[in-house]
């Protein structure tokens, strides 16, 4: 029994890891098909940003194949596969439970993070990737990544989800993860500066985050952000582009903007 659950959290490290590199690479393709030379001088940190990432994507199998292994032999789980074994109205509903809890948990302990010691220990690892490109998005020191990797394990234990939805919840955080650290908007305008972008987040709010080390703590939506006076608005992507083309100009030697020490004030 053991090694059968050695087996299926290395399975689904596995599984985490291939993700990231294919929707990391395929979107960091797409930039440099948009926006040739935006990561022009940022090899070295591109490598750091995939280091960390496959390092974070061996935590977040652990939990995760634990609980996939109690689930297919003991029952574990609120996870099922009948679609009718709750109204079909359920299914979308539980999608915005989970986004929803995630998001709460993810603002939370990313304003922890950005605590002073915190920050220095952990989170300055992220926050390295300056600016950050899309193989950033699981770029985390072991001890953020393990916060992280919690939350969606801990909820099938207490939400109901179908399996299918459950895949849509993780892709989802993958996609988002990716597409707000690229460093351009994939969306379109009206979904980051018209009145739905009021309460969803993409690249254009997370930008400023990255701007600031402080504020716009959020992952999908604005709600905590606003409610808890840290939403710093929406940002441009004007001075990272104009970075990338002095980078260009000057053989891609790194242009490093060193704005703030992640507190939060």
């Amino acid at each position: 029994m053991v090694l059968a659950i050695l087996a299926s959290a290395l399975a689904m490290s596995l599984i985490v890891g291939v993700r990231y590199l294919i929707v990391s690479g395929a979107f960091a393709a797409a930039t440099r098909a948009r926006h040739p030379g935006l990561y022009t001088g940022l090899s070295p940190q591109i490598r750091r940003e995939v280091a960390w990432s496959l390092a974070s994507a061996l935590i977040y199998g652990v939990p995760a194949g634990v609980v996939a292994w109690g689930w297919q032999n003991l029952g574990w789980t609120r996870i099922y596969a009948d679609l009718h074994a709750f109204p079909l109205w359920y299914a979308p509903l539980s999608v915005v439970l989970y986004l929803v809890a995630h998001d709460t948990w993810f603002y939370w302990t990313h304003r922890w993070m950005h605590q002073p010691r915190l920050f220095k220990l952990a989170h300055a690892v992220h926050h390295d990737s300056r600016p950050p490109t899309a193989w950033a998005a699981m770029a985390f020191h072991p001890i953020e990544a393990i916060s992280g990797a919690v939350i969606i394990p801990l909820l099938v234990f207490v939400i109901p989800i179908h399996i299918g939805c459950l895949g849509l919840v993780l892709a989802t955080m993958t996609v988002m993860g990716v597409t707000n650290h690229m460093g351009w908007e994939v969306f379109p305008r009206f979904m980051w500066n018209g009145p739905l972008g009021r309460w969803l987040i993409t690249a254009s709010h997370h930008q400023r985050h990255h701007e600031l080390y402080r504020g716009n703590y959020g992952l999908y939506f604005r709600f905590w952000d606003r409610l808890c006076g840290t939403d710093k608005g929406v940002g441009d992507f004007a001075k990272a582009h104009a970075q990338a083309r002095l980078r260009q100009r000057r053989g891609g030697g790194v242009a490093v903007d060193a704005a703030g020490r992640g507190r939060d004030d």
